[in-house]
């Protein structure tokens, strides 16, 4: 643990908004964490001091480029731009899973040294796999860690029934990303880049493929755009090569069940071990997303029937009640 002496200067620092003082004092916890060989801990540190998102940036969203462009038709937003709430401690995912996110966010704490190089960051990716499996949580994770907002792109307004102004959309959208750094979800991605052989398709949509593929190849934007869909087996095969990276979500396994029931039931008293199998084997074959469901109505079940404890039976009666909605 850093000295209390270097913590005061810290937190005073933090809180004065002074950026130099700040990193002085941090990088004096650095320095002593090195001298006592905790070299993991160093490294990490000074990974987050030298990103380009320190603590006393502006709030993100104040850093955006005008207004929020809208579509002809209606002059309705065609993105929803937030603050992300949620950080990697909350993103529970298969190790390997992990480790790549990982990776992609230290090519972008650390562009500045794949620019020495003659590189840069990857920042196209796409996600796929069954809904519920962490694809959009991961895209919000992305954003909080490297401190830009989020904006969902929103296809209900993106897709026009008038002939070719889907295309301008996506023009918009494509102009407002470029020039605002932020982390840009398509989701439902499908929706935009089904297969152009679909003879079930007319032309129009066809077209819109056409944009996206030339939009997303030509990109040089400061944002960084993910692509997430439920249906990869409908995507045109032209659109894996214009992403960077991607990664494919499944199921949760064992020890991913345990990992997000000991994240969903933390500080909730149990009258069971969430590590025993036949608490695992409730819930298999469910997605993250309905683990998390099925946990907040048998805690409600158990407050709403003054349990002290949460039992296998809430558990059991929450599944249920989920498997029939």
């Amino acid at each position: 643990m850093a000295s209390g002496k270097i913590l005061r200067q810290l937190l005073k620092a933090g809180t004065a908004g002074n950026k130099d003082e700040f990193r002085r004092a941090s990088e004096a916890i650095i320095e002593e964490e090195r001298q006592k060989q905790h070299h993991l801990l160093a490294n990490d540190l000074e990974k987050i001091l030298y990103s380009d998102s320190l603590p006393m940036t502006a709030p993100a969203l104040s850093r955006l480029a005008g207004p929020v462009p809208t579509d002809k038709e209606r002059g309705l937003p065609l993105l929803d731009v937030s603050t992300p709430k949620r950080s990697l401690d909350e993103l529970v995912l298969s190790k390997n899973k992990i480790i790549m996110i990982e990776e992609f966010l230290e090519e972008h704490r650390r562009s500045d040294v794949l620019k020495s190089y003659g590189m840069k960051p990857s920042n196209k990716i796409i996600f796929f796999g069954p809904p519920g499996c962490g694809k959009t949580l991961t895209a919000e994770v992305i954003a909080f860690e490297l401190d830009m907002p989020l904006a969902v792109v929103r296809l209900d307004t993106l897709v026009s029934s008038y002939l070719g102004e889907t295309a301008a959309n996506l023009r918009k959208v494509f102009d407002y990303i470029s020039s605002t750094p932020l982390v840009a979800l398509f989701d439902e991605f499908d929706a935009l880049g089904k297969e152009r052989s679909d003879n079930s398709d007319h032309g129009e949509l066809r077209r819109v493929v056409n944009a996206v593929l030339q939009m997303i190849d030509s990109y040089t934007g400061k944002s960084i755009i993910v692509a997430a869909t439920n249906h990869e087996q409908i995507l045109d095969s032209a659109i894996w090569r214009r992403f960077d990276d991607s990664i494919e979500f499944g199921l949760p396994n064992n020890e991913t069940i345990s990992k997000i029931l000991k994240l969903k039931l933390r500080g909730v008293r149990r009258q069971f071990e969430i590590d025993n199998s036949d608490v695992i084997e409730l819930f298999k074959n469910l997605s993250g997303a309905d683990i998390e469901r099925v946990c907040r109505r048998a805690i409600k079940r158990m407050i709403l029937r003054n349990h002290e404890f949460l039992s296998l039976t809430d558990i059991e009666h929450a599944k249920d009640r989920e498997s029939r909605q």
